[in-house]
């Protein structure tokens, strides 16, 4: 295994040498950000053939996690390494944060043992530094009328730098924004701990932060650090709400003191949130930056993955999301010739008005193997699965190509019959259909076929 060790305040140098000079942007590789999140992340690093790998738990969980790597050069020779140390402690290689050109590296050194992601919820918003001090033109104008109404209603604020005497009342703040947007304070949440973490550290994490006070009373706060030498990380931004405009000015204001060297500021990522999301792209970053992930796919899911494009032509996206969210080797029905994957079929769970429903999901035989009777072979042992595990019902979508209208009368021979519409809901909306709604006409299996059918078969699926 490679020699991870946790990360320290006096690692920061270390890990610095490789960041600074990398031009990543990512606000996950910023050190006070590794640093100040430790109760979540449990982070990690190392170097590695000269390249630093930071790894750490996803979302506070037992799956870990690896940044892509960073350092001069190709960094693909390091992903056996990584792949070595998941599997010693029990788990496949995740990589986490990839770039574009990441991505394109892993595609181009290991064709088809990877699958990709990015969520819109992560990814981090990029802004022009002379943007967010100047407020330039007529789509800042808005931002420019929110400064003058607050100016003109608090003409005694004030702009400070933010110091260690100033820390408690931020926390202050911090804690009744909290308790108006949550109502409770309780019990410090992960955003707090980190925010008392950066404080307590607050010199040593090279952060710089300012505040906004109305007469003697703090209005507004905000800090972050450098992620490379030329791109500033906003961390923390916190207003009272008594103040309309007090986070426009703060976000104006601490821009403009920040060293002349920091041409772009990264304000980090939405989170999915919809006001948030608003609120970021009324400042118009000059980039929404994603941040992919990456699955190593075990030889059964890669073999999916090369059966399912072959047969259906969808995109590489489309099966990758499949992969990493709905796949599960134990649904999937396979026959092998010649030692691959020559056809396969899916048994997914899903809810319905039928009670207990399969979807019969992703048939498909290689074109070299067809005419075989695979097909037929699994559809049988299909049949026989859901009948003994004990659904109440199963469906299945035919292709609608024009040229596959023999498929109804393949399918009927197993039972399925009397089409329905069907509507799909999953948690992150991936489209189980044809991708065209009007063509989501779904055969019915039913245990007890003489009850009545639904106008339409809404199909919510079950982990």
């Amino acid at each position: 295994m490679i020699a991870f060790r946790p990360i320290r305040i006096e690692d920061r140098a270390a890990i610095e040498r490789y960041t600074m000079r990398s031009g990543t942007t990512n606000c996950d590789l910023a050190f006070a950000n590794m640093f100040c999140w430790l109760h979540i992340y449990r982070s990690a690093w190392a170097e590695v053939d000269g390249f630093l790998v930071i790894r750490f738990h996803i979302d506070g969980s037992e799956r870990i996690g690896y940044m892509q790597p960073i350092g001069e050069g190709d960094f693909t020779h390091v992903i056996p390494l990584l792949r070595e140390d998941a599997h010693a402690l029990g788990q496949r290689l995740r990589l986490i944060g990839l770039t574009d050109q990441g991505c394109d590296r892993l595609r181009t050194t290991y064709p088809e043992a990877f699958a990709f992601e990015s969520d819109r919820a992560l990814s981090d918003y990029l802004y022009s530094a002379d943007d967010l001090r100047n407020l330039p033109g007529r789509r800042y104008q808005p931002k420019r009328n929110h400064i003058n109404r607050f100016t003109a209603e608090h003409p005694d604020y004030r702009y400070e730098e933010l110091t260690p005497n100033r820390f408690e009342e931020c926390m202050r703040l911090e804690r009744a924004w909290r308790r108006t947007h949550e109502g409770h304070t309780s019990e410090l949440c992960a955003e707090q701990v980190a925010m008392q973490r950066g404080f307590a550290h607050y010199a040593e994490l090279g952060l710089q932060g300012g505040c906004i006070y109305v007469g003697e009373r703090l209005a507004a706060f905000t800090y972050g650090s450098a992620v490379n030498d030329n791109t500033f990380d906003t961390h923390f931004e916190k207003a009272d709400t008594a103040y309309d405009g007090a986070f426009t000015v703060i976000n104006k204001l601490f821009a403009e003191h920040l060293p002349a060297r920091f041409t772009h500021i990264n304000r980090e990522e939405d989170l999915g949130l919809d006001g948030l999301r608003r609120a970021k792209l009324s400042y118009h970053p000059v980039a929404i930056v994603p941040k992919y992930r990456a699955i190593h796919l075990h030889p059964d899911e890669a073999a999916c993955k090369r059966l399912w494009m072959e047969a259906f032509g969808d995109d590489e996206a489309f099966i990758d999301s499949f992969l990493i969210h709905y796949y599960d080797r134990r649904r999937m029905l396979t026959t092998e010739c010649d030692g691959q994957m020559a056809a396969m079929l899916h048994l997914l769970p899903f809810r319905s008005e039928l009670g207990r429903t399969a979807y019969v999901y992703g048939v498909a035989t290689a074109a070299a193997y067809r005419r075989r009777g695979l097909a037929d072979s699994l559809m049988r042992e299909a049949m026989r699965r859901i009948e003994a595990e004990g659904f109440d019902a199963a469906f299945l979508i035919p292709s609608p190509e024009p040229d596959a209208t023999w498929l109804r009368g393949f399918y009927e021979r197993y039972g399925f019959g009397a089409a329905v519409p069907a509507i799909f809901r999953s948690p992150d909306g991936f489209d189980f259909g044809t991708g065209d709604p009007s063509h989501d006409v779904a055969m019915i299996w039913r245990r007890a076929p003489t009850s009545p059918l639904p106008e339409k078969l809404t199909c919510s699926f079950e982990q």
